[in-house]
């Protein structure tokens, strides 16, 4: 995706057919036709929910790790846009289908829900601030991705909140600010050839476990149509 930079579009490339299994699944084609199951994508939002509370807590991490001021105002910014805004939406879409704020911060995390943010967290505490801006990009610059392409196709309304969230210009612009930190990040740890040094086989292997745990959680999110 251009405006992300250029670390990313190498990540992705490095993840092969993970990458589309994520960002193409039947989870976000579902999101773009207005097909998915409501219980599909409200059993989802509870538990992104509950994935939210730990992702902020790495990107608080992520201000302990980072190397320098300006790195370390990005990351604060987005654990307070994660709390006080992006978690508000999953509050506030869960209430007008009869699931308050309690019963919400009560759902029981799912497996898949568990196995990714404490990588993300592993990553975290067991290496350093690239290590986890690796975990932690499928993510930001996937649902990125995956809401510009749901916006540009112009499909059913169903969830064109959740779209016009992730598609829209403040999502965006947040992108485009993780990709320059990523890019800045590897070019100062890695050096300007980042695919020819011994540490990009582990970094990208970093990545493509995150994006398999993505779609992973869209799994999750399907199982939720029989609910």
């Amino acid at each position: 995706m251009s405006g992300y930079g250029a670390t990313f579009p190498a990540l992705r490339a490095a993840a092969g057919a993970h990458w589309p299994a994520y960002a193409r699944h039947a989870f976000v084609e579902g999101l773009g036709d207005g097909s998915l199951p409501r219980a599909a994508f409200l059993h989802y939002l509870r538990q992104d929910y509950l994935f939210l509370v730990q992702f902020a807590r790495a990107w608080a991490l992520a201000v302990t790790k980072a190397p320098d001021l300006a790195a370390m105002r990005a990351c604060a910014a987005t654990v307070q846009a994660l709390v006080e805004h992006e978690m508000s939406l999953h509050v506030a879409t869960c209430a007008a289908a009869g699931i308050d704020a309690a019963a919400l911060a009560a759902t029981e995390e799912e497996v898949e829900c568990v196995a990714y943010t404490r990588f993300v967290l592993d990553c975290g505490h067991s290496g350093d601030f690239l290590d986890l801006l690796a975990a932690l990009a499928p993510c930001v610059l996937g649902y990125g991705e995956i809401g510009a392409d749901l916006a540009a196709r112009a499909g059913s309304d169903a969830y064109g909140d959740w779209i016009a969230t992730y598609g829209g210009a403040e999502y965006q612009g947040l992108c485009a600010e993780m990709g320059a930190l990523l890019d800045r990040t590897v070019a100062a740890r890695i050096g300007a050839t980042p695919a020819a040094a011994p540490r990009w086989a582990a970094l990208s292997g970093i990545f493509t476990t995150a994006t398999r745990l993505e779609a992973r959680f869209w799994d999750m999110g399907l199982r939720g149509a029989g609910a």
